[in-house]
């Protein structure tokens, strides 16, 4: 199994109609997204300017739909066999970018242990809206 030290757990979620395209802008960002402090302490260094590693974990329920009764639905996610290749795309497009990763077991049942060192969890999605008008 995989393991990292400062860096990045990035939990990837493949939803139906997801493709290389949209693993190829998300891992760009994500290697380039200023979250670091620099030596100010501002968020302003990115995992390529830190030389961290990422971890990075498929996680299926991210795609959980909770708007009717108590038990959520994954509808939405990718089919196994589509998840599971768009998440080791993923996974060598993060490596492309130069950080070293590290991956967990697609579909397995793990264990994940994090040391959260800072304020900072962001939900990146490419259906997301843009936050600008």
């Amino acid at each position: 199994m995989g393991e990292i030290g400062p860096g990045l757990l990035i939990l990837v979620c493949a939803m139906q109609g997801d493709t290389e395209a949209e693993a190829d802008k998300l891992s760009a960002k994500i290697a380039k997204l200023r979250i670091f402090q620099d030596e100010a302490g501002k968020m302003n260094r990115s995992l390529l300017d830190t030389g961290g590693g990422a971890l990075v974990v498929s996680q299926f329920t991210l795609a959980a739909d909770t708007s009717r009764g108590n038990r959520p639905g994954f509808s939405t996610a990718a089919p196994p066999a589509e998840g599971e290749t768009l998440y080791e795309y993923f996974a060598d497009q993060i490596r492309a970018q130069g950080i070293a990763t590290a991956q967990g077991k697609f579909g397995a049942d793990m264990k994940v242990a994090l040391t959260n060192d800072g304020p900072v969890t962001i939900w990146m999605d490419t259906d997301a809206p843009s936050a600008r008008p």
